[in-house]
């Protein structure tokens, strides 16, 4: 199977600083795949490089089995940029007409489709739209195609929260169409629900990436028990992952890393009247993994 995306060794340097090094890197087929970092840690760069915006310093990088030069990868690709600039008087429909035709054409309707899913009016002309109504523009204009890639740089920026859950949805659909979705971020919740794999770019450097499956399994929860009657601390004492462990007469507290097999066996015991387990916070992962790599290059520079 032919990646989506492969990079081996990108790097883009801006005179003496780094945008990108190293970046070795495959998305797959029907593979939606989160890039995460804050601001500046190098995920447009890497964007602007598979789009042939701007050239590498080194390395190589592939699109769809070709080389972003070539002309042909351009219809074959959906994009929304970090920062859209939408301006002047043509309306927001003549625009995504205009558009349409460069690719080729639609099928019947799509534009008007998209646009109700979207909430977007297409009557406001281009100069007049709010941030939030051109990130929708953007959004049609890059799903409209139907194209085997998509690549969304901050995409729900400005969305109000229901039009950000259409939005996920429109990615799901991309999937099990068997395309392929490269979504950059800062915001880690807005990916890990619709993301296989996520990657973690941190100053230039791509410092991890995880299947979201596997994260949340090693993430942390915290879990709460009530049972119909007094409860033995000692017969949750040392289960394996169980941590914080705090018995209270019939409440039982504590937090689990990985899965909590050993605990809920251990409840089947008693009578369980209410349970309630936090979502995996997959935030302080990842932190980690900044706070580990802060660490071993402070280590590198003493």
């Amino acid at each position: 199977m032919t990646a989506v995306v492969r990079t081996e060794g990108l790097t883009k340097f801006y005179g003496r600083r780094r945008g990108l090094e190293n970046l070795d890197l495959e998305i797959q087929p029907g593979e939606v795949f989160g890039y995460l970092g804050p601001n500046g840690a190098g995920k447009t760069t890497t964007i602007r490089l598979l789009l042939d915006v701007i050239r590498p310093t080194s390395g190589r990088a592939e699109i769809l089995g070709l080389d972003p030069r070539d002309s042909r990868v351009r219809a074959r690709i959906g994009y929304l940029p970090g920062e859209l600039a939408l301006e002047g008087r043509e309306k927001a429909r003549a625009y995504l007409e205009f558009m349409a035709g460069v690719r080729g054409g639609l099928r019947r309707g799509r534009i008007e489709e998209l646009a109700e899913r979207l909430e977007a009016d297409l009557s406001v002309r281009m100069g007049e739209l709010s941030k939030g109504n051109k990130q929708k523009i953007g959004l049609i204009q890059a799903f409209m195609h139907d194209p085997e890639l998509l690549i969304l740089d901050e995409p729900t920026s400005g969305l109000d929260p229901l039009v950000q859950q259409e939005f996920l949805a429109m990615v799901r659909e991309v999937k099990r169409d068997g395309r392929s979705v490269l979504m950059s971020s800062h915001v880690l919740a807005e990916v890990e629900h619709v993301s296989d794999r996520v990657g973690i770019v941190r100053s230039g450097r791509l410092v991890a990436v995880e299947d979201v499956g596997a994260l949340r399994e090693r993430a942390i929860r915290k879990v709460e028990f009530h049972f119909d009657g007094p409860i033995p601390r000692e017969a949750f004492e040392n289960l394996p992952g169980v941590r914080d462990l705090v018995v209270e007469g019939a409440a039982l507290r504590c937090t689990i890393d990985g899965r909590p097999d050993a605990l809920i066996k251990a409840a089947a015991q008693f009578t369980v009247v209410h349970m309630v387990s936090a979502e995996p916070d997959l935030e302080e992962i990842f932190l980690a993994y900044y706070s580990d790599e802060e660490a071993r290059h402070a280590h590198a520079g003493a």
